[in-house]
């Protein structure tokens, strides 16, 4: 019996060893501070994490296996939760893909990691166009998952021009809207709100700022893309948004050209997350799936069931793995 009884309480100080080294059971509920993400402690901090491809199109990669081996073996802090709104997707079956979202928070949640919902809007290029579906939608999750701490909502993915301007102007009047339906439910909650040509202008936000508190803004980049302007100039873009008093959030970048596809540009992304680093801006990677573009950390065919070895990963997939855990997580 007492063999039993110092193993019991071995077995548990071990669980709260383990559970001390995961992101949300560190680090708490997260806020914004001047141009920072801030934990619990008021430390800022720099989350590192993986994007889902659309849940209409790889939904099968995202099971209890998988979310064990990103979260818990890569150490993914946060997992982006990407619900399109069209392309078959959030406006074909609406309670659907609540539902698998409302799935995937949960399993964030039991592993100790934080969950960016992220309204997908990508075409129409202006979030105007789905704002009572969006409405809806945040109305739901940030009622449902107001308690557990560890949601972040990205309310609008890309805007862009792909009918008429998209003005940040525009962009600024959808988050007026959208921002009230998340507070009622998750006042305290971190909102990440989309800039100009596809997320990628934080910058025009200066002087014209969202007036409410804690609320950061996008900035996507895919480091093998050649159109203009080029990488060193979006990266003067995200300088000039920090020095301009508003805070960043890189919800979203890859290694190869803008379609998530092509060859990989290791040596620039490299340079990316090194900048990003240095100023503790948060980013995720597209995507944790096995897509045939080769922005997918996995070879076609390995969701649903694995095995999730090795061999199985894409080159892009090697590399972001050891991103994720290298250098050491900031809060650690």
């Amino acid at each position: 019996m007492a063999c039993k009884g110092k193993q019991t309480v071995s077995l548990q100080e071990n669980r709260a060893i383990a559970d001390q080294t995961k992101p949300f059971t560190v680090n708490g509920r997260l806020k914004v501070v001047g141009t920072s993400l801030v934990n619990q402690q008021g430390q800022p901090i720099q989350l590192r994490g993986m994007s889902t491809h659309g849940l209409q199109y790889r939904g099968n990669c995202y099971n209890d296996q998988s979310l064990d081996l990103l979260i818990n073996s890569w150490g993914a802090d946060v997992l982006r939760i990407s619900t399109y709104i069209q392309e078959g997707g959030y406006e074909t079956k609406p309670e659907y893909f609540t539902q698998f979202v409302d799935e995937l928070v949960e399993k964030c949640y039991q592993r100790g990691s934080y969950a960016l919902i992220d309204w997908h809007m990508l075409h129409p290029g202006d979030p105007n166009a789905n704002t009572a579906m969006a409405k809806t939608f945040f109305e739901h999750v940030s009622k449902k998952h107001a308690s557990k701490g560890n949601v972040l909502y990205e309310i609008c993915n890309e805007p862009n021009s792909d009918k008429y301007p998209v003005t940040w102007a525009l962009i600024k009047n959808y988050a007026e809207q959208l921002i009230p339906v998340i507070r009622r439910n998750d006042p305290g909650s971190v909102i990440i709100v989309g800039t100009p040509e596809f997320a990628s202008r934080p910058d025009q936000v200066i002087g014209n700022a969202l007036t409410d508190q804690n609320v950061m803004y996008t900035m996507h980049f895919y480091a093998a893309d050649k159109n203009k302007p080029d990488q060193d100039a979006r990266m003067r873009f995200v300088q000039t948004a920090l020095d301009g008093g508003i805070p960043v959030f890189v919800t979203e970048f890859g290694t190869q050209d803008g379609w998530g596809d092509g060859e990989n540009d290791f040596v620039k992304s490299q340079q990316w997350l090194r900048f990003l680093a240095e100023r503790k801006v948060s980013w995720i990677n597209w995507n944790f799936s096995d897509s045939p573009r080769s922005g997918a950390a996995w070879k076609t065919g390995t969701c649903p069931n694995g095995p999730w070895t090795e061999d199985k990963l894409k080159d892009a997939g090697k590399w972001i793995r050891t991103q994720l855990s290298s250098p050491p997580d900031s809060w650690k």
